[in-house]
């Protein structure tokens, strides 16, 4: 029985040009491979600056870089057009681990307080650990964001894409071979780094969590001293606070007293305000009536004693 032919994709797939790319032979594997890589305009649901210069394209090979894109889309077989950058999916930039948060009550948040800065600082690269791999790999069916110099670019890149679909012609693609032997390789080698370059990082993660726990230790001793707009002092962890911070909180509580002994009344609600004050009004008219009362019996006591 005849092997069955592998039926070839069409040339058009939606919105999405098909765009046969052949992989060149090599010793694992000494045939020719046929990738098929799918773009079309970038046409997002909020338009960005750089929408009309840009393709989006879908399967990009596991081994391309921005590098490998440029050069790939400079070949004359698809009119030697220059691209800006490529805005991978996968590729999003990770935090370094020497970037340490402080938490500050219940939830995790970043402060503009010095000491918190000086926690969340990150010293450079040296504070990873060495890298043990040269590259990231992309996954399989990954989408990328080619963004060339002008529209121009972009629109003669598709219609040519579209010619070469339509021919039923390849493109040749040949990445920046770092797959295979060599990429194992080098990950073997990166994963015994030199003494000298692996001590150096963990002295500077080491001092970054130094820097950590001095900043956070000085937010926590705050905390347990300052009081709240309520006098009342958090409660962080790290023991009872020691005598000079009691006598401050005792000092805020008591400057918070007098604020409230200003009030009319002392009291909270306005109707209680209002009950306080008509209470003293009511007061000081029976005092008045009372000192009119006395005078006019003073008054006229003087004038029994004049006849």
């Amino acid at each position: 029985m005849a092997p069955e032919i592998p039926r070839k994709p069409p040339p058009q797939v939606g919105d999405y040009t098909v765009l046969p790319l052949q992989y060149p032979p090599v010793a694992s594997f000494p045939r020719r491979t046929t990738h098929y890589l799918y773009i079309r305009p970038h046409a997002p649901k909020v338009p960005t600056p750089d929408s009309a210069r840009s393709l989006f394209a879908v399967n990009v090979p596991i081994d391309a870089t921005e590098t490998s894109l440029r050069k790939f889309f400079a070949q004359s077989t698809l009119s030697e057009r220059r691209v800006e950058r490529v805005e991978f999916e996968d590729l999003s930039p990770k935090k370094s681990i020497a970037s340490l948060n402080v938490i500050t009550g219940k939830k995790r948040k970043r402060s503009k307080d010095s000491t918190v800065r000086v926690a969340e600082e990150v010293l450079g690269e040296e504070a990873d650990l060495p890298k043990i791999w040269d590259r990231e790999i992309l996954r399989s069916g990954s989408c990328a964001i080619i963004v060339f110099v002008d529209r121009a670019s972009a629109d003669a890149v598709l219609k040519t894409c579209r010619r070469v679909a339509k021919k039923g012609e390849h493109v040749e693609w040949n990445g920046d071979g770092s797959l295979g032997l060599q990429r194992y390789s080098t990950h073997h080698a990166l994963t015994y780094p030199p003494q000298a370059a692996l001590q150096s990082s963990i002295n500077a993660y080491l001092t970054a969590f130094q820097q950590r726990e001095v900043a956070r230790t000085k937010l926590l001793a705050r905390q347990r001293a300052v009081p709240d707009a309520d006098g009342f002092v958090t409660v962080t962890k790290g023991g009872r606070a020691g005598p000079a911070r009691q006598e401050e909180a005792e000092l805020a509580r008591e400057k918070e007293k007098e604020k409230d002994s200003k009030r009319v009344g002392g009291d909270f609600y306005r109707f209680q305000t209002r009950e306080v004050r008509k209470a003293k009004e009511g007061e000081l008219k029976r005092k008045f009536a009372e000192d009119r009362e006395r005078v006019q019996k003073m008054r006229e006591g003087k004038k029994l004693r004049l006849e």
